[in-house]
Formats: C-alpha cells, structure tokens, sequence
C-alpha cells in the first residue's frame, strides 16, 4: 500500500510543476476543462464522450512524456548534440501527432452532431 501512496505522491508533485512551469501542459489542462462539458454535448452516446475527453487525456499523456524526455535530455548535456536532438525532436513530434488525433476526433464528432449523426 505504502508504494501506491509513495506512487499517488510523485504523480501530484509532477502534476504540480508541470501545471505551473509548462505553459503546454497548461494549455492542454485548460482544453481539458473545456472538452469536459461541450464532449457532453457534442456525443450522443457514453462512448463517444470517452472517446473525445480520451482524446484530449491521451493529448496530455503525450505531452507529460515529452516533457520527461527533455527533462531527461537537458539533464545529461544542455550542449548540442544530435542524439538528443533527435530524442527531443522526436517527443515534439509525438505531440504533434496527438494533436492531429484529438483535433480529427473532435471535428469528426462534430461534424457527426451537426449533420444529425450518431458521433
């Protein structure tokens, strides 16, 4: 039980630092808020809610990993070097892809609303 707690406590010491030093995460954390209630009346089922906030979820899993993977990288050498350029550039990317999923899923829902469809 005591590693669940030591676990719960890690999870919310990032959460902390990551919602006041990353403007990203931040933004993210904002769409979230919002996704929540218009998800509500963008869906006409249980699953297509879970679909569009898992959508903005998965966005924020991205960016916390990305997140570690530059921490990570500024941690060993802040110099240059190509190797932790490309595990930088790599984690944007990462992002990038997320957002072009969740966009896609929520255009896809909306327009299904807006059309009369199941979304």
């Amino acid at each position: 039980m005591m590693r669940l707690i030591h676990a719960w406590q890690n999870s919310l010491r990032a959460f902390r630092r990551l919602a006041s030093g990353e403007a990203a995460f931040r933004q993210e954390l904002a769409l979230l808020v919002l996704a929540l209630p218009v998800g509500w009346f963008v869906s006409t089922s249980w699953s297509g809610y879970a679909l569009l906030v898992g959508a903005v979820l998965l966005l924020m899993l991205v960016e916390v990993l990305n997140t570690g993977i530059e921490a990570a990288c500024n941690a060993v050498s802040r110099e240059f070097n190509a190797d932790i350029q490309l595990a930088k550039d790599c984690g944007s990317l990462a992002v990038l892809i997320a957002v072009v999923l969740a966009a896609g899923i929520w255009i896809v829902a909306i327009a299904g609303r807006l059309a009369g469809g199941a979304a």
